[in-house]
């Protein structure tokens, strides 16, 4: 049965002609947009514009139309969409290679004008496909004789890797590639030579199995293996064809499977593409960088894509060739996707009507083998970028660069040009159409499989793909689009954005807020508030839909960002930090009851302005100057919990017994001795106070396990506190074992001073814990001002009247402040001592929680630089 290949009633020129417009205009557009891409960038007309890329422009459109006229004088009965589809995948790759790699776009562009040469050579030689069918033990030969001069005379245009080129003088050759296509004529001449076919398979099959095998053992030798699957596929689908035997897939099936299992047991190439595969986040910055990144471009393309010239495709590794189609993706989104994916099916498609419309076997065979050559390599490259398959390494055909895979993808036209043509009469043995509708199936499948894929790293996945720490694009992006500003309370900049559209770079205003701020760094990541109120800052929230939209259309980039103003009081954090220094510790001072955080100061810190030339000496310094020691930091409590304790055990009406006389506490080498002097007739509000440690483990005892795990839940040891930054707590135990221990947060409870701070509010705030909050606000230039509401919530604690009749038993009257001390020295060797601290009772200004945590002994000290502190919030 012949299939007509007229697709319409128009006449078949008229159908190309209007489809070959169709790919110019496409193609003139992407130009256009390319043009004007480095200004749009850039925000700024006077920031260039890009031109070279016309070049490849005018080459595509000299060589179609060439091609075209000589289509119409020497095949004018050929398929009419074929050269529409080659045509318009060639200048898609080429404009995308002009994009990536001017020097390249220009090598590929003069290899579409030789292979354009070639082609117009071929359609005018009647012969050829005769020529090629009558030699085929002649050209599959040559064809391995190249590929084995790869052997002994290989070499890579890249310097190092696998050596599968000829070259001399900056032109190469990679024989693998029209290796393909020989095999491919090989097969069919054979096959159609021995119709009808000998039932006897094995004895008709040794030749193709010989000459398959030295082909699949040359590639072996060299680690070609993503071509040597393409071969394995080629012969299984025209073996098939010819016998019409599904054992023939089945067995094919189980050979490669065994094939890439023995493959990943002798050769580590394989072995390290397999596991990248299965698992690329172990190693994600090496052996895994590839696809992981090139993950990351799809996921950055979304839908609609960054827009051209608009992306950082360059981003990831040989983005022109191995990854042309990431590339493509990230710029054009998933629409553009489908659209690619959508034209590599339909000239795949075009292939297998063309197999079914051949007037011989042979004909049938070559459209076979080249529709299974263009299927299997585009769904193999396209899998491994998107991590549905193992990563191969060969080309995307007709869009990758590399002269010898265009060459080879011309000839592959150029054939079945001249197979949609043929006049010739046909066969007597009649072959199946259906192994055709078959195998289309089949690559259909695969087809539908890459685009579902594709779309789920580009839309289900996007967001956690884009906010890793490793996506470079982010840091990037703020290159070009204004980052909003970190401001204080005050109004007073602390982290600001300086220079110009291309060239913007953060900048630190107020080193002592460093471990609050944190920062963000195109190859460290992001830390602090930084990363915690990054897309605020960056411009993706707060701002109108709308403008959110356009600016994705015209830009690729969000607008520009909106300032935070922080709870932060740049002279009482710049006055805590510089009392910390020479000392590893912490500070948090905190509005008892509006919970907004005034100071939260870390020592050691670092500077981020210098975290390039500093950031080897960061991560090897012991003391973890990265850490903010105020949220992240976990410290063995002691006796510091005493006024917490002694509060609940008032408002549960223990019965206290007398202060013990021994007011240290020793377990094996574990000593605690009170913070501060006492004298012998002591009372409970001293030693709780004083932080003695015997009188601590008396109230556990006297409040028992059950009632410590509540307060401890109550107050928040076991939740991380909510306050927009990255913070710490302890799981809670469901259990706790020894209450005396437990009141002194041993063996094994620690809390951070931020959890302790807020902890101790309750004292000066009627018993109620506040809700932490440090970032206050955040103002859009297109859409004003926004608070930023706290993301926990207040509760109570303790009883109102109890907290008041606490505090006013806690209060030093000449001071109007309460406070509490304590050391301890734990088994390991670390020595910590606690303050906190606050306005005592009937305060009339603002209500105020101050903790200090240092990690030595030294409690006079401590109660200094505390008492200071409050004194100074207080009373500013």
């Amino acid at each position: 049965m012949t299939l007509p290949y007229r697709t319409t009633d128009l006449p078949r020129e008229i159908t190309q002609g209007r489809l070959l417009k169709l790919a110019a205009l496409f193609l003139f557009i992407q130009s256009s947009i390319l043009t004007f891409s480095p200004a749009v960038r850039n925000h700024s007309l006077d920031r260039g514009m890009s031109w070279g890329h016309w070049a490849a422009m005018l080459i595509w459109m000299i060589a179609v139309n060439q091609i075209r006229r000589e289509i119409d004088r020497h095949a004018p009965n050929s398929d009419p969409l074929i050269l529409p589809l080659a045509a318009i995948l060639i200048g898609w790759g080429m404009l995308t290679i002009w994009r990536l790699a001017p020097e390249f776009g220009l090598r590929q562009s003069v290899w579409l004008g030789l292979g354009t040469l070639l082609f117009i050579r071929g359609l005018r030689s009647t012969g050829v496909l005769s020529l090629l069918r009558r030699y085929k033990y002649l050209w599959l030969t040559l064809g391995l004789g190249l590929t084995g001069l790869t052997l002994l005379f290989g070499t890579n245009p890249l310097g190092n890797g696998a050596r599968l080129w000829l070259g001399c003088c900056g032109i190469y050759l990679q024989p693998s590639e029209p290796l393909k296509l020989l095999l491919i004529i090989f097969l069919a001449a054979y096959l159609a030579d021995q119709q009808p076919l000998n039932p006897k398979l094995l004895p008709l099959l040794a030749p193709t199995a010989v000459m398959t095998g030295l082909a699949l053992l040359l590639l072996t030798i060299q680690r070609d293996l993503g071509t040597a699957s393409i071969f394995v596929f080629i012969y299984t689908a025209i073996i098939y064809s010819a016998t019409l035997k599904p054992k023939i897939l089945l067995l094919s099936s189980v050979a490669l499977s065994i094939t890439g299992i023995i493959g990943y047991k002798l050769f580590d190439l394989v072995r390290i593409r397999v596991d990248a595969w299965i698992n690329p986040w172990v190693d994600p910055s090496g052996r895994s960088y590839q696809i992981v990144q090139s993950l990351m471009a799809v996921a950055n393309g979304g839908i609609l894509g960054r827009g051209l010239g608009l992306g950082n495709p360059g981003l990831v590794p040989i983005p022109h060739s191995d990854f042309i189609y990431s590339s493509i993706v990230e710029e054009s989104g998933i629409t553009g996707a489908v659209a690619l994916i959508l034209i590599l099916a339909l000239i795949v498609s075009r292939c297998l009507k063309i197999s079914m419309a051949g007037k011989n076997a042979y004909a049938r065979y070559l459209a076979i083998g080249i529709a299974t050559y263009l299927a299997a390599q585009s769904i193999l490259i396209i899998g491994g970028n998107i991590r549905l398959l193992p990563l191969t390494g060969v080309t995307l055909p007709l869009v990758s660069y590399g002269g010898s895979s265009l060459i080879t993808s011309l000839a592959a036209v150029l054939i079945l040009i001249k197979i949609s043509h043929a006049s010739e009469e046909a066969d007597i043995q009649k072959t199946s159409i259906a192994p055709a509708i078959l195998l289309g199936k089949i690559f259909t499948l695969g087809y539908i499989c890459i685009a579902l894929v594709t779309g789920w790293w580009g839309i289900a996945r996007s967001q956690s793909l884009l906010t890793r720490t490793d996506n470079p694009r982010r840091a990037i992006a703020d290159r070009y689009v204004m980052r909003g500003q970190i401001l204080d309370r005050d109004g007073e900049p602390i982290a600001i954005t300086v220079g110009t559209s291309g060239d913007y770079q953060r900048q630190y205003l107020v080193p002592a807020a460093n471990a609050v701020v944190g920062y963000t760094h195109p190859v460290y990541g992001q830390a602090g508030l930084e990363a915690s109120l990054d897309t605020i800052l960056r411009g993706l929230t707060f701002h109108p839909a709308v403008t959110l939209w356009s600016h994705q259309l015209l830009y690729g980039q969000p607008p520009p960002g909106s300032d935070v103003r922080l709870s932060i009081s740049t002279a009482l954090q710049t006055k805590a930090n510089q009392l910390l220094q020479g000392v590893n510790g912490a500070v948090v001072i905190l509005d008892s009851q509006t919970g907004e955080i005034l100071a939260l100061a870390s020592q050691p810190t670092i500077n981020p302005n210098l975290l390039s030339e500093s950031w080897q000496t960061i991560v090897q310094d012991e003391n973890a100057p990265l850490v903010n020691r105020a949220t992240l930091g976990s410290f063995a409590p002691g006796a510091i919990l005493g006024p917490l304790l002694y509060m609940q055990a008032v408002q549960s009406g223990v019965i206290l017994p007398p202060v013990p006389t021994q007011l240290q506490f020793e377990q094996g080498s574990l000593r605690v001795d009170c913070a501060q002097p006492v004298n012998k007739k002591v009372d409970w509000i001293i030693s709780v106070t004083s932080g003695c440690p015997a009188a601590i483990t008396v109230l556990g005892q006297a409040l028992g396990s059950n009632t410590l795990l509540e307060l401890y839940t109550n107050l928040g040891f076991f939740t991380a506190p909510q306050i927009r930054l990255a913070t710490t707590s302890q799981i809670n135990p469901g259990a706790i074992g020894d209450p005396n221990l437990a009141a002194l947060g041993l063996p094994a409870m620690r809390i951070s001073p931020l959890q302790l701070a807020l902890a101790a509010a309750t004292i000066n705030n009627h018993g109620q814990q506040p809700a932490a909050r440090i970032a206050i606000s955040a103002d859009s230039l297109t859409n004003g001002s926004h608070n930023l509401h706290p993301l926990g919530v207040e509760y109570q604690v303790f009883d109102r009247n109890t907290a008041n009749a606490i505090l006013e038993e806690y209060t030093i009257e000449e001071l109007n402040i309460w406070q509490a001390v304590s050391v301890i020295k734990l088994e390991n060797g670390q020595e910590l001592t606690w303050f906190v601290g606050g306005t005592g009772k009937d305060f009339l200004g603002r209500k105020i929680t101050i903790v200090i945590l240092i990690e030595k002994i030294d409690p006079s000290w401590v109660i200094e630089i505390g008492q200071h502190l409050l004194m100074q919030t207080a009373y500013p």
